[in-house]
């Protein structure tokens, strides 16, 4: 653990000096020097505090989520600084070992740093600190309503046309504006869907930061066909330090009974028949199941009673659990709704052509939809946001399928 921390702190000093370079060179205003020094320390300091009086019991507060957000608001922009820096280094030392060799006289080994190149630098890190100061104010209530229309062979042909809404990852705790949540719930009242799901974690950690919610999600219409819900891995409770398993299994408790409260139908490695005429579709529910986390899931449990001819629409929170087992089950689970990964809260989406964040690196299945052996996951990027307090490129996400009987089509 030492080491870490010295490692760490060297990684930080690094960071701080090249930031301190570059903004040195590009100014030579000593009164933006000295506030830029002050400014950086405050920051430092404070952030360390708040990391060191973290409390494992209390979990993630709001105090945790404006810490976080300043971490990443003065870290991420001081590490393009130190990039771009670094790299000028790398010339600097190519030049001058070249200077060297042909003989040419130099009062310093090195060239000086160039004006332009700290200019620059400062530039490109503008581009995070705006960004993630947009993702804290705008973005993370900057929702946006997706529309899919997926196509299979052996749908019932009474559901040609049926429409489900998935919502995923409410958060709650995080939640910090009452007229935004209730203009998330209105448009999901809009979206004219026959059904709504809900694919887990309605809370960060504890059953009373739904509370001050319940009413507002109380506002959701109701659905012919009905509301259904699934468990998320931070339904759990499994990253506080509990006084006790009774407190724990209490609150796990409380945050099962949520989902009544809110009207929803919480299944638990179950299914359910949705029947229109004498058609049928199977509704399936499973509890948590991830790489990453505890697999508590239980897929066979859950279509006991099923057929692999029978179609199964599937709810299960963390997409891991499609890619190592749902995709090739015998079953055969025709379409699967995820969350889970929020697609990192973070990265570059350009619809049709470019998607990109950190979190392709952990998941295969990150966001959005993703097909394999003529089987459907479709990764929800999640209603509210978790740690980082806002989002930048991945926006929070209402989704609307539309079943469509046949063939898809390009």
């Amino acid at each position: 653990m030492t080491l870490r921390f010295i490692l760490l702190f060297i990684i930080i000093a690094i960071i701080e000096v090249y930031a301190f370079q570059a903004i040195k060179t590009a100014t030579k205003s000593k009164l933006i020097l000295i506030s830029y020094i002050i400014i950086s320390v405050i920051a430092i300091l404070f952030i360390t505090y708040q990391f060191l009086k973290f409390d494992r019991s209390v979990g993630q507060t709001k105090m945790t989520l404006i810490t976080l957000g300043l971490l990443l608001l003065v870290l991420l922009p001081k590490i393009v600084l130190t990039f771009v820096m670094l790299l000028e280094d790398v010339m600097r030392i190519l030049i001058g070992i070249i200077t060297h060799f042909l003989g040419h006289n130099s009062d310093s080994f090195l060239p000086n740093r160039r004006k332009f190149v700290s200019q620059v630098a400062l530039g490109l890190a503008a581009v995070p600190f705006l960004s993630l100061i947009y993702g804290m104010t705008v973005g993370k209530y900057n929702y946006k309503v997706l529309h899919h229309t997926l196509f299979f062979p052996d749908l019932p042909d009474a559901f040609d046309g049926f429409k489900v809404t998935q919502i995923s990852d409410l958060h709650s705790g995080s939640f910090d504006d009452e007229e935004k949540i209730k203009y998330a719930i209105d448009l999901i009242n809009e979206q004219e869907a026959d059904l709504l799901l809900f694919t887990g974690d309605i809370v960060n950690a504890k059953a009373d930061e739904m509370h001050p919610w319940i009413a507002i999600f109380n506002g959701l219409k109701k659905y012919k066909y009905g509301k259904y819900s699934i468990l998320g891995n931070h339904d759990y409770g499994a990253y506080l330090d509990w006084k006790s398993e009774k407190a724990k299994a209490e609150n796990f408790a409380a945050i099962k009974d949520l989902h009544r409260q809110i009207d929803f139908k919480l299944m638990l490695n179950e299914n359910t028949k949705i029947k229109i005429g004498s058609d049928q579709i199977a509704l399936v529910g499973v509890e948590n199941w991830g790489k990453h986390f505890g697999e508590f899931g239980d897929i066979d449990k859950a279509t006991e009673n099923l057929s692999a001819i029978d179609f199964k629409v599937l709810m299960s929170h963390d997409p891991s659990h499609w890619e190592y087992v749902i995709k090739r089950h015998p079953k055969n689970i025709q379409l699967t709704l995820s969350g889970h990964t929020h697609g990192m809260q973070f990265g570059i989406e350009i619809p049709g052509f470019f998607k990109w964040s950190l979190a392709q690196y952990i998941y295969k299945q990150w966001a959005g939809l993703y097909q394999e052996f003529g089987r459907y996951v479709y990764v929800n990027r999640g209603f509210g946001f978790h740690a980082y307090p806002g989002r930048v490129g991945i926006m929070p996400e209402i989704t609307v399928f539309e079943l469509k009987k046949g063939n898809s089509v390009a």
